[in-house]
């Protein structure tokens, strides 16, 4: 494709300002009406990393995928849908594939046992890395074909915003277009399109032409309201792809209730979306954050909390910097902080067994006095000479830590972490524990750490204190 438009940088407070005001009424009242007075097909949300739940609560999350699993889901009548953690961002292409084929198959197998009708969301980040069309393509080819597919990454808590088709992360008082964040730069599933229509033909060469691309504006969200974004629907191009505008949180309510109406009038869709479209289409309003004495801990605490971090994004690093300075060694509260060097995790698999077994045991030491315990990679990006590489290269991260979390007898955090390391197999939704940030729990028996809270902290979330902030309440 030619080189995408450079889009600048804009400030936030004017740019949101000078748009339409939002639409008058509450679209969320009309989602409910529907949603109780309409045969509504379940969803299953087909989540690629753990944090697609970062805007839910009361809703179950399954990390496995067998079907008498997904069948006695299917029976419970209590939610409209719920999540199966895939985790396909971790994977190459070829592995994202043949598993994202043996979930939809299941899926579909189970729905079809227990006499469901489904739709699937293929929940991916908001800053828009990830398989696509690789993971739309898979699901379509098992389900079959979608009248269009819905590409939705706004998320009002993160800062994602798509304003006239360009897609922008908040950052301070600007809103930065996608293309020139670092997330742009990803050594797996980097872009250079800002624009989601130069994106989706960036990412898909020669699969679209610009007429199978219809945009719903916010200025048809805001000034038409449902009827309108129904109308624009039920006239998508055939097999095309339907890019959602959103700057506010009520943008996406219109958006599902338009969608909701032309769904019960016959059109089907795939989704590639953000958190916000799912916990909207679910009927799921917000609620505040929850607190450490709400969820009743056992106070004092008999054991220090554990925080795993594995993320490399620039975020990240500035939140643990927040944190380690100031409840670290030099500050007042002591946190205990490990750092594991990645380069002697993957010099092989003596030095990583090595490393491994020196930080369980610091580890255990100091949750047992009672100190909240930092583990942390080493902060200097390590990458492959390809994707695979990088990808391989997370992979034995990951391995390392979910084989710490195996071992230490004490708290908890990631997908392969509550996965593998706390064997978890369906936990509960509880709420967030921060703006977007999620918090799970798991009742079950085969669970290592029953009944005690997960918090899923995404790389990409909150400011630079968001994380220290957390730590503090939760001390």
């Amino acid at each position: 494709m030619a080189q995408p438009t450079d889009y600048p940088v804009i400030p936030r407070e004017a740019t949101l300002a000078q748009l339409p005001l939002e639409y008058a009424s509450d679209a969320q009242d009309q989602i409910a009406q529907i949603l109780a007075t309409t045969p509504i097909n379940r969803l299953v949300v087909l989540d690629d990393d753990p944090t697609g739940t970062q805007t839910c609560h009361d809703i179950n999350v399954l990390t496995v995928w067998d079907t008498a699993t997904l069948e006695a889901e299917f029976n419970r009548t209590s939610s409209r849908g719920f999540f199966i953690l895939t985790n396909s961002r971790a994977l190459p292409p070829s592995h994202a594939e043949e598993l994202l084929r043996t979930i939809c198959a299941n899926v579909l197998a189970a729905a079809e046992k227990t006499n469901t009708k489904v739709d699937i969301v293929l929940r991916g980040d908001s800053t828009l890395r990830g398989h696509f069309p690789l993971e739309p393509d898979v699901a379509q080819s098992v389900f079959g074909p979608a009248d269009a597919l819905v590409l939705a990454p706004f998320f009002f808590q993160g800062g994602r915003f798509t304003i006239n088709d360009v897609h922008y992360v908040a950052e301070g008082a600007d809103l930065v277009p996608a293309g020139k964040t670092q997330f742009a730069r990803d050594a797996s599933f980097g872009y250079r399109s800002s624009s989601l229509r130069d994106y989706v033909l960036e990412k898909a060469p020669g699969r679209f032409v610009p007429e199978q691309l219809l945009s719903v504006t916010i200025d048809d969200i805001r000034t038409g309201g449902p009827d309108a974004v129904c109308e624009k629907l039920l006239n998508a191009p055939a097999g095309g792809v339907v890019i959602v505008n959103a700057a506010a949180e009520s943008d996406m309510h219109v958006f599902v209730a338009g969608l909701l109406l032309a769904e019960a009038k016959g059109k089907h869709f795939l989704y590639r979306t953000g958190a916000a479209f799912v916990s909207t289409c679910l009927g799921i309003r917000s609620k505040a954050p929850i607190s450490a004495a709400e969820l009743h801990l056992p106070s004092p605490r008999q054991t220090g909390g554990l925080i795993v971090a594995g993320s490399y994004v620039p975020k990240t690093t500035a939140q643990l910097k927040v944190l380690t300075e100031r409840r670290g060694p030099d500050g007042t509260d002591e946190l205990a902080i490990i750092e594991m060097k990645v380069t002697e995790l993957i010099a092989g698999p003596e030095s990583a067994a090595k490393v491994v077994e020196q930080v369980v045991r610091e580890t255990e030491s100091y949750l047992v006095k009672g100190r909240d315990t930092l583990v942390m990679t080493s902060r200097d990006l390590v990458t492959g000479g390809d994707e695979v590489e990088s990808l391989r290269i997370g992979a034995v991260v990951a391995e390392a830590l979910v084989s710490i979390l195996q071992r230490v007898e004490g708290g908890i955090t990631s997908s392969d972490a509550a996965t593998k390391g706390l064997n978890v197999k369906r936990a509960s939704v509880v709420g967030q524990a921060a703006p977007g940030v999620p918090l799970w729990r798991c009742d079950e028996p085969s669970s290592r750490h029953r009944g005690v809270p997960f918090v899923v902290f995404p790389g990409n979330v909150g400011g630079e204190e968001t994380l220290c902030e957390l730590v503090e309440a939760w001390s």
